[in-house]
């Protein structure tokens, strides 16, 4: 966001921009973590808080799948990571908008094409991971079952938890830039700061719901569960993290 103007979306340079520099942060933080960690104490500070987040996106998963959560863990903990990183470095001022007319900083997940994009990874990864742990026959008989005549219907489904994931992360995130600008138009000092600080909050969430329903889809279609998490609770989690 640059100004009092709302940007309703961003050029394909912009968008990439954006998307690179939250991926620069995150390496650079990989990297600054990385090359200080340590199998004996003291620990760093650094190593101390990569630790706590990995080990909470790992009990998470083991928690949703029922089963062993490393399978996991690299691809839903970057999801989340990615999303997390994008929102919370909504905090940054204005870098560019103002002097050369180039979105810097503003979130790629309040952008309809990266929303798209995640969604589209989880899409592909869910019969990747079927696959993977079950087989090409486990994969094809889920589309069959409890009968013949649901494949239609199982087939839309798929396309239609991608499309929920895209349109829910930029729904969320694109309604919280627009109050966020409108509100720096007509107070500038006080009422941005605290929406931004909500903005965080929520941003937060909407990387903890995108991260969860995926582990929901994955685990439902390789169907690593257990006592702990039935096929009955797993839709449970879903219908409750789906709704506004």
């Amino acid at each position: 966001m640059g100004g009092e103007e709302i940007r309703l979306q961003l050029t394909f340079w912009e968008l990439m921009v954006n998307t690179w520099f939250v991926m620069a942060v995150l390496v650079v933080g990989a990297w600054l973590i990385g090359r200080r960690l340590r199998v004996d104490p003291p620990y760093t500070k650094g190593q101390h808080i990569a630790e706590v987040i990995v080990v909470a996106i790992t009990d998470q998963i083991s928690e949703i799948s029922g089963g062993e959560a490393k399978p996991f863990v690299p691809f839903v903990g970057t999801l989340f990571l990615f999303i997390l990183a994008a929102n919370v470095l909504t905090i940054l001022p204005d870098l560019g908008g103002s002097l050369f007319g180039f979105a810097l900083y503003y979130a790629p997940t309040a952008v309809l094409e990266t929303t798209a994009a995640l969604a589209i990874c989880v899409f592909f990864a869910v019969p990747i991971y079927t696959v993977a742990l079950r087989g090409v026959r486990h994969w094809l008989k889920g589309y069959v079952q409890p009968a013949v005549w649901m494949l239609p219907f199982n087939l839309l489904g798929d396309v239609s938890r991608a499309l929920a994931l895209a349109v829910r992360l930029f729904g969320n995130m694109m309604s919280g830039a627009i109050i966020v600008a409108i509100l720096l138009s007509l107070a500038p000092f006080f009422l941005p700061t605290v929406m931004q600080a909500f903005g965080l909050f929520t941003g937060s969430i909407q990387a903890y719901i995108f991260a969860v329903l995926a582990m929901v889809y994955i685990a439902s279609s390789t169907q690593v569960v257990d006592q702990r998490t039935s096929p009955s609770k797993t839709r449970s989690i879903e219908k409750e993290l789906q709704r506004p």
